[in-house]
């Protein structure tokens, strides 16, 4: 049921999340684990590139709280380049965007879009402080560094605090990236159809509490808030 559920909403996001006139975009990823996590993996054992560390590349419009675009794979060059040229056939213009500081980005802006975008970075960095055992928290930003990669990028929109949020809802919302517990999902494409399930309904259904809309009418992607029923 989940598969084909989840096939269906591939579907729906791919037909309306199309020509996005996005005017300030962010990107950010947040990690998972499918089968087991990374560290398990032993030195005899031959790499799945389908098991162990995920991570989810997610886009955000700052303005409307859209989510145009997804992608889930490792934590590579392959993969941001992937995400990139995915989200560059659904915005339409010149774009706004802010990532973190992940490297890989940087060419993979500069495949999907060349110099058709006003880009920065944002890098944090953190307060020196002993690990500890059992957390799974980074420690306190100590300072957050804007770079400049591309174009004229305004600095006061030089941000990735809405979809670091959107990230938190994700790990709240969806039981698979729920930490220590064997919640997690076994199969790779198991947790893509949970992950468009959740972006379909947080684009279509709740109502955004600061907007009174929902980020689909936000974005002009429809016109009335759609309820379950009408998603499924």
């Amino acid at each position: 049921m989940l598969m084909s559920v989840g096939e269906g909403f591939v579907s729906l996001l791919d037909c309306t999340m199309r020509s996005h006139p996005c005017q300030t975009s962010e990107v950010h990823a947040i990690w998972t684990f499918v089968g087991k996590e990374q560290m398990w993996f032993n030195a005899k054992e031959r790499r799945n590139s389908a098991l162990g560390d995920q991570y989810t590349f997610v886009a955000m419009d700052a303005d409307t709280k859209l989510i145009p675009d997804f992608t889930v794979g490792e934590r590579g060059g392959r993969t941001a380049q992937r995400f990139m040229l995915d989200l560059q056939s659904r915005l339409r213009g010149r774009v706004h965007l802010t990532s973190d500081g992940f490297t890989p980005y940087v060419d993979a802006v500069e495949v999907a879009r060349g110099t058709n975008v006003d880009y920065a970075r944002l890098v944090k960095m953190y307060v020196a402080v002993h690990a500890g055992a059992g957390r799974y928290s980074p420690p306190r930003v100590s300072e957050m560094a804007p770079t400049v990669i591309n174009g004229d990028p305004n600095p006061a929109r030089i941000s990735t605090s809405y979809v670091e949020r959107r990230n938190l809802t994700i790990r709240m919302a969806c039981r698979r990236f729920t930490r220590l517990t064997n919640a997690f999902s076994k199969k790779l494409e198991n947790i893509r159809a949970a992950l468009v399930l959740h972006f379909a309904h947080h684009s279509f259904v709740p109502i955004h509490r600061t907007r009174r809309v929902t980020p689909a009418m936000a974005a002009g992607v429809t016109n009335r808030v759609w309820g379950l029923g009408d998603l499924l």
